[in-house]
């Protein structure tokens, strides 16, 4: 439960009076004498600021901040103290107090830096609203497969429909799963993302679900699982193919129901929660191999999303690599560099099998590694060189003491790299393209090192 103010002093009149200041202003107030108290009271609610005396019987006000820091970092947490000093303060504020005011406290001041913090809530949230724009901004591209993903996402968000996202590495799975979110009636509420392939076996239950205080060795206090950080939200379920059967299991269960139990708890939680998953792998294969509930899936693909490869919408790439330029620009406060037209083309041609992510990278590097405002393809194959250089009308056909095999070899290579990328590497499409047998294209791509 969330509540307005939470007073920490051991002082029964100071608790008296600040809450009467409080409660004239209707705010709802619970005071406590003690930092355990204080602790307790933390972990059962949400405070949005709280009022901490140093000097306390029992842990002290220090010891009681770095623990309320760690419950409830979200909440706004002022010292005081009769006795201060300049080292005190010092501590405080060290420890992630947000103020400290020497005692006796002037409700005037008090209720003015109770507006000053509501301000900087209301700022930090349109900080946090213009972060979900530029998150659905960064869907970049208007080719023909990027288009219709986009039409799909403006269909679906407004529904409380789960989703399941799918696609290869670094296609941008997750943008696609933010950007349905702050485009839904949820958006007002949390998006949060747990990666189920990063997390232990042992770990991701109490991650998913919470757990209770001395749940098992280790839960020194109470901690809130991803699914109710995401109440009235959205949990995204990333790599959701490497969740193992048990927890699965527990998984459908809640989705089944809407509630949960926090981990050596008894308490029912309900949850009101929209789920997206997102995986790259096949989940009917691995509904076949034993390794995927199947129905789980029927709980999760309500509706499917696929994110094409990169290679399948190459029409966006050379917006891409501008838009990731000008990021780079930006963040680390270098100059912009911008592409010819033939380093546009050979950027295009690339295979990309590490999709976005890749592409991302490669432009970070040749933005640091380039004197070039404009940037050729000349450069970036001398920047990397993984990558072959070919011009739109011609080929570096200068004999720089390489003989003519060497060159038609070289350029043999390039021929296949682009043609390669261009069938997503796919040997029987580019044998029939490049009318060539299958057997023997598939031992060239081996001697060029292409496969």
């Amino acid at each position: 439960m969330s509540k307005d103010i939470l007073i920490v002093d051991d002082e029964r009149n100071i608790r008296r009076s600040l809450r009467g200041i409080f409660e004239d202003e209707e705010l709802t107030v619970e005071d406590v004498e003690s930092g355990e108290e204080a602790v307790n009271q933390a972990e059962e609610n949400f405070f949005k600021v709280i009022f901490l005396d140093v000097l306390l019987p029992g842990i002290d006000g220090i010891e009681t901040l770095k623990k309320l820091k760690k419950i409830s970092p979200g909440s706004t947490i002022i010292m005081m103290s009769g006795h201060a000093n300049v080292e005190m303060a010092i501590d405080a504020i060290k420890y992630g107090a947000y103020n400290f005011f020497e005692k006796p406290l002037i409700p005037e001041k008090i209720l003015l830096e109770l507006k000053h913090i509501d301000n900087l809530r209301k700022i930090q949230a349109e900080v946090i609203e213009l972060r979900k724009v530029a998150g659905w901004d960064e869907i970049i591209g208007e080719s023909g497969k990027t288009t219709e993903v986009k039409k799909l996402i403006a269909r679906i968000a407004p529904t409380e429909s789960r989703i399941l996202v799918t696609g290869e590495n670094g296609t941008g799975k997750e943008l696609v799963a933010r950007a349905i979110h702050f485009n839904s009636q949820r958006k007002e509420g949390s998006f949060v993302k747990v990666n189920c392939a990063a997390l232990p076996k042992d770990l991701i239950e109490s991650e998913l679900f919470g757990y209770e205080k001395g749940a098992f060795t280790g839960a020194a206090a109470r901690k809130i699982g991803r699914f109710e950080e995401a109440n009235n939200g959205t949990l995204l379920l990333d790599e959701i193919g490497d969740m193992s059967l048990d927890t699965q299991t527990k998984l459908l269960r809640v989705l089944e129901e809407n509630e949960l139990i926090r981990l050596g708890g008894n308490q029912t939680i309900k949850l009101n929660v929209r789920i997206i998953s997102a995986t790259n792998q096949d989940l009917e294969n691995l509904i076949e191999k034993e390794k995927f509930r199947e129905d789980l899936l029927y709980r999760l693909n309500t509706i499917m999303v696929e994110v094409p490869p990169l290679r399948e919408r190459r029409d966006d790439i050379p917006a891409l690599a501008r838009h990731f330029a000008e990021q780079f620009a930006e963040k680390n406060g270098k100059k912009k560099i911008t592409f010819d037209a033939d380093a546009e083309s050979l950027i295009k041609d690339q295979p990309w099998r590490g999709n976005i992510r890749e592409l991302k990278n490669v432009i970070e590097r040749i933005a640091i590694m380039t004197d070039s405002v404009k940037v050729s393809a000349q450069e970036i194959a001398h920047l990397l060189p993984g990558v072959k250089s070919v011009s739109r009308n011609s080929v570096d056909i200068e004999p720089n003491d390489r003989s003519l095999r060497e060159m038609m070899d070289n350029y043999e290579k390039i021929i296949l790299t682009n043609e390669y990328g261009k069938c997503g590497g796919n040997v029987s499409k580019l044998a029939s393209k490049m009318k060539i047998d299958r057997a023997n294209l598939h031992r060239k791509l081996k001697i060029l090192g292409l496969k």
